[in-house]
């Protein structure tokens, strides 16, 4: 039986040589990504604005700050020895809504998150939101790495906000209110 991804994110078992093929699961990045009560970070505490439900999960993903890495497959993120940290977790009730990621130190990273509505673990572009840090205008393409990107200077706690967009049209996708 070949190890899980789950022991290769703990470091238990090396990582797979460039190229090489994970285990898919939804699992990679989480061991990375979970924050510790008590932890002081680094760390990203991620505000949810827009929310057009409280249904379903939040999914925030973090990855390299380049148009290449930016939404990559995360099994080759891992494979490939590059950023990428996942948190999942129920909307719930309360607001705000925060979800906090741990992150590797000081530097540049994209990040993005899906409100995944109906929790079929998929993007369905007429149920579910996204929303990226530096909170770029949508249209019908990924936005480019630079404008979905947040720099972290602190080794501490830093603090972003995500503004959640939802289809408004054919193929587009907007915040629910404007300000």
């Amino acid at each position: 039986m070949a190890p899980g991804a789950a022991a290769v994110l703990a470091g238990l078992v090396p990582l797979a040589p460039a190229g090489a093929i994970i285990p898919s699961t939804p699992d990679l990045g989480k061991a990375e990504g979970r924050c510790r009560s008590g932890e002081a970070g680094p760390a990203l505490l991620v505000r949810i604005d827009g929310l057009k439900d409280h249904n379903g999960n939040l999914k925030l993903e973090v990855y390299p700050a380049n148009d290449k890495d930016f939404l990559q497959d995360d099994n080759i993120l891992v494979a490939e020895g590059k950023v990428f940290r996942r948190v999942e977790q129920p909307v719930g009730a309360g607001n705000p809504v925060e979800l906090c990621v741990r992150i590797p130190g000081p530097g540049t990273y994209a990040v993005s998150v899906l409100h995944d509505r109906d929790g079929n673990r998929k993007f369905g572009l007429s149920v579910d939101g996204i929303g990226f840090s530096g909170n770029p205008r949508l249209g019908v393409s990924k936005p480019k790495a630079s404008r979905a990107s947040v720099v972290v200077t602190a080794a501490g706690l830093s603090r972003i906000t995500v503004v959640m967009n939802y289809r408004s049209g054919l193929m587009s996708f907007a915040p629910l209110h404007k300000k």
